[in-house]
């Protein structure tokens, strides 16, 4: 009796992928958005705070601590004072977006991996290490003194890895995003799990979607559509 082989999976080429792929981390991957409604108490007044902290982050450039501006976030839409406290204090069970951890794991034997974080070094290597990857580089706002969108964190994230912005990939949380990568020269996913409108002015994303599923086949034919 002749024995049938069972099919072999067709694999992307080692050399398909970029060398590298850096994360943006609170909303790419992490589903940050949960824990700051719980802390707020309702998601109206959870995105309200939100959107505050995002306004004041990226107009600040200039490192200003991570938890003082969700402070004052907090103080500026209303918010309770314990509210700050509360989102720290879940800090530790932001949960991964479906398939987060899959795709981190189909991409560890052919790139390395980096997060890219608006957060302090403190609670940004906390959450990074939600994950359950073992992180070739992590780059806090802190560490790189500057806020995302401003060029100077995803440029430490590349030198840190050794890896040119041509040879890698960025998977971002938020379209604001789109103007530091494009300024550093890293072709950009967006994973828009909200719907957002992409900022004014902002360039776009090579691809996006509400779902991180097609972050892979994009990433496994990387080389061949550059």
């Amino acid at each position: 009796m002749v024995m049938q082989q069972a099919p072999v999976a067709t694999l992307a080429p080692a050399s398909a992928y970029p060398r590298a792929v850096l994360f943006d981390l609170l909303t790419a991957l992490l589903d940050s958005w949960t824990v700051w409604n719980a802390a707020a108490g309702s998601e109206e007044k959870g995105r309200a705070w939100r959107a505050e902290y995002l306004r004041l982050t990226y107009g600040c450039g200039a490192y200003v601590p991570y938890e003082q501006l969700v402070k004052d976030a907090a103080r500026n839409t209303g918010m309770a004072g314990t509210a700050p406290d509360a989102l720290e204090a879940h800090w530790d069970e932001l949960p991964a977006w479906d398939g987060a951890r899959e795709l981190l794991q189909a991409l560890k034997p052919h790139c390395k991996l980096a997060v890219v974080t608006n957060c302090s070094q403190r609670l940004g290597h906390r959450a990074a290490a939600l994950l359950g990857i073992d992180w070739d580089v992590v780059v806090t706002s802190e560490e790189a003194g500057f806020y995302k969108p401003d060029p100077r964190p995803y440029r430490m994230a590349l030198d840190r890895l050794g890896v040119p912005a041509s040879e890698a990939a960025f998977v971002a949380g938020s379209g604001y995003d789109m103007f530091g990568t494009s300024a550093v020269g890293l072709r950009t996913f967006w994973h828009n799990r909200v719907g957002l409108a992409l900022p004014n002015g902002a360039p776009p994303p090579e691809q996006q979607a509400p779902t991180l599923a097609p972050a892979l086949p994009w990433l496994q034919s990387f080389a061949s559509i550059s």
